[in-house]
């Protein structure tokens, strides 16, 4: 529907059993010890016999192209095109009483949730349908990442245990993220919340409800209402590369010493009671911004600066114009 490319895997499902080449061991002895794992955590037996006999082993296949050069020119318009933005700006205004009411409620800007909304799932038209148990099981065996995707594992069985999801209903994208805002199943397991008043913790099937989740995870993390996520920038001098990324933090006034300016040429702001960062993701040649903890809480989604630029780029562009 929405000509947006999320990530570059292509996922194949196959439902034989097959083995990794470089594993060792059997698809089905790794999830015995998953099981002896999932005991040891706390889940329990019933859910156990339940479910595992259901879980089956998928590789992933890397589509062509995938080393190609990305850069913020080329990725915002591809990514976030104009029909994104209309869809956007459609959604917040047929829905602004509900999201207004959810943002006054959590302490988050609606329109940051609208703007995920739209990267991570197409609005809805995207969230996944592979079994969760499945993928998160498999994406352990392969060896990559492999004590987060045991840890989201667990947390998909705790799922199964503790509420009143169903099998059927835990399905979700290649790397185990679920619903309408694409939530890891520790995040569901920590912060699901009702939205609507239905009784019910539904992130795939209602939006208000993985919307108010969402909203639950960065109000813990502590999101600034009062706040943005940053600004487009310039610099008059050379930054050396170990000041740039979300790791690296400054005051505007040590920032304005070093060159950094707003996009305008202009000094940038005097208060130093925020510590920012300075993102090149395209090098010294390409777009600069600054940017402030807001942001750095919207990698819960993606440590990639591009997709979380292109959130950003889709926040602003559903908050200006205003809607009226």
């Amino acid at each position: 529907m929405i000509g947006k490319i999320i990530s570059s895997v292509i996922v194949t499902f196959f439902t034989i059993n097959f083995a990794y080449a470089q594993q060792s061991v059997s698809f089905d002895d790794y999830l015995a010890t998953l099981k002896d794992k999932a005991l040891l955590a706390g889940v329990s037996q019933t859910t156990i016999n339940e479910h595992f006999s259901k879980i089956k082993v998928f590789k992933r296949a890397t589509a062509n192209g995938s080393n190609r050069t990305i850069n913020l020119e080329s990725y915002i318009p591809q990514n976030a095109p104009e029909i994104t933005v209309s869809t956007a700006r459609a959604m917040f205004k047929e829905q602004h009483e509900s999201l207004i009411a959810l943002g006054d409620r959590y302490g988050i800007q609606p329109r940051f949730l609208v703007a995920l909304w739209g990267m991570t799932s197409e609005f809805g038209e995207q969230k996944g349908n592979f079994p969760i148990l499945s993928v998160t099981a498999s994406n352990a065996y392969s060896g990559n990442k492999e004590q987060f995707f045991v840890d989201e594992f667990i947390a998909a069985l705790k799922i199964l245990d503790s509420t009143q999801i169903q099998y059927e209903q835990l399905i979700g994208s290649s790397t185990g993220a679920m619903g309408h805002m694409q939530l890891m199943p520790s995040q569901y397991l920590q912060y699901a919340q009702d939205g609507n008043g239905d009784g019910l913790k539904d992130i795939w099937n209602n939006q208000f409800d993985a919307f108010a989740t969402a909203a639950a995870m960065l109000k813990d993390a502590g999101w600034k209402n009062d706040e943005t996520w940053g600004r487009q920038v310039s610099s008059i001098n050379p930054i050396d590369s170990y000041m740039v990324g979300t790791e690296y933090n400054e005051t505007f006034t040590e920032w304005q010493k070093l060159g950094v300016r707003r996009y305008n040429g202009n000094d940038l702001p005097k208060r130093d009671d925020m510590q920012v960062s300075l993102l090149m993701p395209d090098g010294d040649k390409g777009r600069q911004y600054l940017v402030y903890n807001n942001f750095r809480l919207l990698q819960a989604w993606s440590v990639k600066e591009h997709f979380l630029l292109t959130v950003t780029y889709l926040s602003e562009r559903i908050k200006n114009p205003p809607i009226n």
